[in-house]
């Protein structure tokens, strides 16, 4: 009878030691402010976006230079400690969510803008500093960095890095590893390290390409030099209902094979524009089984153009209504509801889980119609919000937290609408990353021998495995698990048996 209780004391007392051992170790390093490990003081670091887990970090060290980074990374190396870093902890994969024995790194101090040069369109920044103020230091100039996800004006460009993020205008303009041209940080021993470089190209390995969306498992980024664009001279927005959503999902390919790439093209259904009307009032057909954004920018007549053009592609696919944007005010108007889905749909639910997998566009429709299936099937709500142009769909299954048996629902809703995703010619994620949310649907989209391959890259720039461990890329005997469970529980079929497209 005593023998759980004896267990769980000395897995406290090894905590407690080996806490003591990191704090001490650190702390030559670092201002006494700086290092935290007391348990209400760690508790703001318990999970990041994904509110569904948590987990205490043993301590949290905050750096302000990148000395105490490549000091503290040395020691917990030494130690065998394992290191997360964190940023402004929005990702929503749980990417950043800490290890039971390991040390948070916030990377939040570094956050200064460290140069805007208008000649070479480029601005360097501290991984610190949140996407929407590198537009507007660089505004000015009349520039503008265009990733925009809808957390810009908290999420960080250090994070941006790690998952790789999009936004509404990234048809066009592209993710962030189109707009950046140089990350420098530390590898896992405290060694510095860069990827890229000023010029458009470097000798070697594109090592940019595979730092960018590695989510913190291959090196600790510190500065990013960023690429700036003009901003155009005007943009308008097409807000077009549909009373169908297959026909709202052919609209969006329809749009695509005329030739025309809009700086965004976003799709919401009914409940989505339901959610944020009643939120911002931005003026949604509230009937509209779905409605589409989208938008043109550029020259007023390139925008001219591209607008009538768009306008007859979205009217000869059944557009029930159009209306454009007549001035920037309705434009911003416009895109408030869609930059506001996640907020908006946090009025409605306890908790939500926001889904980030990608589909060929042509699917749209059907996603969304299978999706409408899994809610009797696991008896849950959801709210769907898309960046329609390049497939990324954002589902919001809505749940409550404090009931286990909803959030288990809920894990398999998710998991459903992931793996139908890949059966569908897609995968598991646009722009979110996998963190330890999506763990389970990677064994569903890569064979063990493709898992394999992506731990030899991870060991290769961190032979000890302790930056981020446990994220991002599953073992061999937990896909081997999920499988068995899968196969048990019947909610799907084997990946070799799944329907291709």
């Amino acid at each position: 009878m005593n023998a759980p209780l004896a267990s769980a004391e000395q897995a406290s007392l090894s905590a407690s030691t080996r806490q003591a051992q990191v704090v001490q170790a650190l702390q030559p390093h670092l201002p006494a402010h700086a290092l935290i490990w007391h348990a209400e003081d760690t508790v703001p670091y318990e999970c990041d976006g994904l509110t569904a887990y948590r987990q205490r970090p043993l301590v949290v060290a905050l750096p302000e230079t990148e000395a105490q980074v490549s000091a503290v990374l040395k020691a917990c190396h030494g130690l065998g400690v394992p290191v997360v870093a964190r940023g402004a902890g929005t990702g929503l994969s749980g990417g950043a969510m800490p290890h039971a024995m390991g040390v948070t790194m916030s990377l939040a101090k570094f956050n200064r803008i460290l140069k805007i040069d208008p000649v070479s369109r480029t601005a360097v920044v501290q991984c610190g500093v949140r996407n929407l103020a590198i537009s507007e230091a660089a505004a000015p100039f009349n520039l503008y960095y265009a990733p925009d996800p809808s957390s810009q004006i908290a999420c960080t460009i250090g994070g941006n890095v790690a998952e790789n993020s999009g936004g509404v205008h990234c048809l066009k303009y592209g993710l962030t590893l189109h707009n950046v041209l140089r990350v420098r940080g530390f590898t896992a021993e405290g060694e510095p390290i860069e990827f890229g470089g000023e010029a458009l190209d470097c000798a070697g390995l594109d090592l940019l390409a595979l730092v960018i969306g590695s989510e913190g498992m291959l090196a600790v980024t510190t500065e990013v030099t960023v690429k700036l664009v003009p901003k155009p001279q005007l943009a308008r927005c097409i807000m077009a209902s549909f009373d169908d959503v297959r026909k709202a999902g052919d609209a969006v390919a329809a749009v695509i094979a005329a030739g025309i790439i809009p700086a965004g093209l976003e799709m919401m259904d009914k409940p989505m524009t339901a959610a944020v009307e009643d939120f911002v009032r931005a003026g949604y057909d509230l009937e509209a089984a779905a409605i589409l954004l989208c938008e043109s920018d550029g020259t007023s007549e390139e925008v001219e153009e591209e607008i009538g053009r768009m306008t007859e592609v979205l009217r000869g696919c059944g557009a029930t209504a159009i209306a454009v944007s007549q001035n920037e005010d309705e434009r911003l108007k416009f895109w408030s509801g869609r930059k506001n889905a996640f907020p908006a749909s946090g009025r409605i639910s306890p908790d939500y889980m926001c889904l980030d997998s990608t589909i060929p566009r042509k699917r749209l429709a059907d996603i969304l119609l299978a999706i409408q299936e899994m809610e009797k099937k696991y008896r849950l709500r959801c709210c769907n919000v898309f960046h329609a142009g390049d497939g990324n769909l954002h589902p919001l299954v809505l749940f409550d937290a404090n009931d286990p048996d909803e959030l288990h629902r809920c894990e398999l809703f998710g998991a459903d609408i992931l793996e139908t995703s890949v059966a569908m010619g897609g995968t598991v994620s646009g722009e979110h990353g996998v963190g330890v949310e999506k763990l389970n649907s990677m064994c569903v989209q890569f064979t063990a021998a493709e898992n394999e391959q992506m731990f030899g890259v991870k060991r290769a720039f961190d032979p000890a495995g302790g930056l981020n461990p446990g994220k991002v890329i599953p073992t061999l005997s937990r896909c081997a698990e999920y499988g068995k469970q899968v196969f048990r529980a019947g909610q799907a079929m084997p990946f070799a048996e799944l329907p291709r497209f």
